[in-house]
């Protein structure tokens, strides 16, 4: 491995991309720590704090800029949204779906039109958050001038973000949009293991001490192995292709497999189940305060924020987290119904003259399909739970404060595992060993 990270920066090119995506990361957190003119920063940390786990993972994701209240407030989370939205219209409009099939020129449009959508969220989301800030007296003066100025900054450091993510992803090592995401997070892991430290290690006897320690390991080491097997986890479809004449030689006759992921729908349930649940907590909170709801509803809200999960004292209010597994697995499978298509498959299979041993083409074969992603579907929703799960029940039961969780692993994990077969293929075009051989 390390013979192998030193051959990475033997090669002029990959060493030039490699310099190139550390120092956009570097403008990325420089722009993290710059706050937005007219807020003040200190009645925000306030809020922030009022509103409890609730925007923990929003501001983990945005790697403590949304605490602070940046020009990287909104980091990349509208260019997310927007991907996620053109994905979802592209199978409900026949038009962008025959535009996605049209090769480079295709994506290229798709490529402008989800920019446009990303700018027009962020527009959104930041005058939304200017005009509710100034209201809540959250800013410094409530006018329009002010208003103007937080809506222009958020609007245009979000914009900044997705053409760095685009920069990286032209002129670095591939998945900028990504790595812009898991810089963020990774900004606020040291911080939160020395929460972890001073909260579980610091000050207790020397065997208490190293027993929490090694808890604390066990269980990140734990998570973060049952991530990396189920982001490569998958189940092999056997598929014979039949011989063909042409000319005078024989073609085809190989065989092959058609490999279905485990986890098919990668973190977005995770962040679809998140997102539904905080997002009534978090309007609450700022518009009402953490405890402006009382009676049936505020026992709902309770039951719908993390922070209030798998306490001793309160138990009664885990019954959010029972929601929370069966909207991960409703999300799996509905985002797998979306972007995996089994009839397009098995059509395709069969203008080509393959088949899936003992099954006959055409509707059995599609019917086959479902068949077996419905059960990995299942299996990958089951994985994921317990990944969301397990961080949530540690922070619940021991009291422990982190903003990293279950969701963050994955992505990191993911993002990393991508980035390291994206340098590798560079590697192996010059002849290099790579990391994963």
């Amino acid at each position: 491995m390390f013979k192998t990270f030193i051959n990475v920066f033997k090669i002029k090119d990959l060493r030039r991309r490699i310099l190139f995506v550390f120092l956009m990361l570097v403008v990325v957190r420089i722009g993290s720590g710059i706050p937005v003119a007219g807020v003040d920063p200190d009645v925000f940390k306030e809020l922030f704090n009022a509103t409890g786990d609730s925007m923990s993972f929003f501001d983990a994701i945005t790697g403590g800029s949304f605490e602070r209240m940046s020009v990287f407030a909104l980091s990349i989370t509208p260019y997310i949204t927007s991907s996620i939205i053109m994905q979802l219209l592209t199978i409900a409009i026949p038009k962008l779906e025959e535009m996605q099939r049209d090769g480079e020129r295709g994506r290229k449009k798709m490529t402008q039109i989800t920019r446009l959508v990303t700018v027009g969220l962020a527009l959104l989301e930041s005058t939304a958050m200017a005009i509710g800030f100034g209201r809540s007296g959250y800013l410094t003066e409530f006018n329009a001038l002010y208003v103007i100025l937080v809506i222009a900054v958020l609007t245009g450091g979000s914009t900044v973000l997705m053409w760095i993510g685009e920069q990286i992803t032209e002129h670095g090592i591939g998945n900028g949009i990504s790595i812009v995401l898991i810089i963020n997070i990774i900004s606020r892991i040291p911080s939160d293991l020395v929460s972890l430290y001073e909260q579980f290690i610091k000050g207790q006897i020397v065997a208490k001490g190293i027993l929490s320690g090694v808890i604390i390991a066990a269980i990140i080491i734990g998570t973060v192995v049952l991530v990396v097997y189920l982001q490569n986890a998958e189940r092999k479809i056997p598929v014979q292709y039949s011989q063909k004449v042409q000319g005078r030689r024989q073609v085809g006759g190989n065989a092959t497999h058609i490999p279905l992921k485990v986890n098919t729908a990668g973190v977005i349930p995770v962040i679809f189940a998140q997102s539904l649940m905080q997002t009534p907590v978090i309007i609450v909170s700022l518009v009402k305060g953490q405890n402006g709801v009382e009676g049936f509803w505020g026992h709902i809200l309770k039951g719908l924020s993390q922070s209030n999960w798998f306490k001793t004292d309160q138990f009664v209010y885990t019954i959010g987290a029972l929601v929370y597994v069966l909207l991960i697995i409703a999300f799996a499978y509905f985002y797998t119904s979306i972007t995996f298509n089994p009839f397009e498959i098995a059509n395709n299979m069969k203008k080509q003259g393959g088949s899936i041993p003992g099954i006959r083409p055409g509707q059995p074969t599609v019917d086959y399909l479902q068949g077996v992603l419905k059960n990995i579907i299942f299996i990958g929703a089951i994985g994921l739970s317990i990944v969301a799960i397990l961080p949530i029940v540690f922070n619940g039961l021991f009291g422990a404060d982190v903003s990293f969780g279950g969701t963050s692993i994955i992505i990191i994990v993911g993002v990393i595992i991508e980035t390291l077969k994206q340098v590798e293929s560079q590697m192996m075009v010059r002849n290099y060993k790579g990391f994963l051989d």
